[in-house]
């Protein structure tokens, strides 16, 4: 096993690594000191990890090693997040100062991200996302971008992107197609509400539904489940890339809708996002009568 997958922790300030050689797999979580969102400072460690990972993969599996990674799981050291998406603070200065680029620039690490992981690094690999918490905008799609979607019952997820004149535009429709129709993807991007885990489980949005603070138990398990049945397990997964090819081309060209969206907003639709950006400091929550009606709650320091 290339060693440099376990050296990685040391080398990374934003994220957990930790490799579960018994289980062949690799546990890459989110680590943050402020707000749960993808800062650059973030993108730049996951983009550092994915290469490494990558390397390592890649590498033993062309040379036959009986022992190579099997499994990527992507999550969070945070119970209460997995992420509430892009940094909006940023994207408000972007936006400000009228810097196309810079908007394009980030949105393209995202969807570089994104692609890697769908696509499982171009080998027979699996990359699994567990969410326990809140997913949304970027941090729903970073979840769909996984090969398989586990998650918690008081896990959510939504897009916000259109309450404030945005609309997801790193993989959300592009990974929503994989698994629901374009009727159903559209509903789910644009009626501005909260999903909870369990009905997105039932739309099969969410692969496995594990029961409350077991989530890392139900993933462990199915990865020690199918460690004998990778052969059939990759080899479907290979299928369904030929049938339900996730197109880069397509993604990208998507980020160039999304960032002349962002350089339109009015007035009034960038006062939202810093709304919607101060609420990422003290978390986007749903009390229960709120989660009964799918409505976003803001709760602003």
């Amino acid at each position: 096993m290339n060693s440099n997958v376990d050296l990685l922790q040391y080398r990374v300030r934003h994220l957990q690594v930790t490799r579960d050689a018994p289980l062949r797999a690799v546990w890459v979580e989110f680590k943050y000191d402020g707000r749960p969102c993808f800062t650059r400072e973030l993108l730049e460690d996951v983009w550092a990890v994915q290469r490494t990972i990558r390397q390592a993969v890649i590498s033993d599996y062309q040379q036959g090693q009986t022992d190579r990674l099997l499994f990527q799981v992507l999550a969070s050291t945070d119970s209460r997040a997995f992420s509430l998406g892009g940094d909006l603070t940023y994207f408000i200065e972007l936006i400000e100062a009228g810097d196309r680029e810079g908007l394009r620039n980030y949105a393209k690490t995202c969807i570089e991200i994104q692609y890697i992981t769908a696509t499982h690094y171009d080998t027979p690999f699996t990359t699994i996302a567990l969410v326990e918490g809140e997913a949304l905008g970027g941090g729903f799609e970073a979840a769909l971008s996984a090969n398989l979607l586990i998650a918690e019952p008081q896990a959510r997820f939504g897009f916000p992107e259109i309450s404030f004149g945005m609309f997801p535009g790193m993989g959300a429709l592009s990974l929503l197609a994989r698994r629901v129709t374009l009727a159903t993807a559209r509903k789910l991007i644009m009626d501005q509400r909260i999903y909870t885990a369990e009905e997105l489980h039932e739309l099969g949005v969410v692969d496995i539904l594990a029961s409350k603070g077991k989530g890392r138990e139900a993933t462990a398990e199915y990865m020690r489940r199918n460690i004998g049945l990778v052969s059939g397990l990759h080899g479907f997964q290979a299928a369904v890339d030929r049938v339900y090819p996730v197109k880069y081309d397509e993604l990208t060209d998507v980020i160039d809708l999304w960032v002349e969206a962002a350089m339109h907003l009015n007035d009034r639709n960038k006062r939202l996002m810093e709304y919607f950006a101060r609420a990422q400091v003290s978390r986007i929550t749903t009390s229960e009568d709120d989660s009964a009606s799918g409505s976003y709650r803001l709760e602003l320091n």
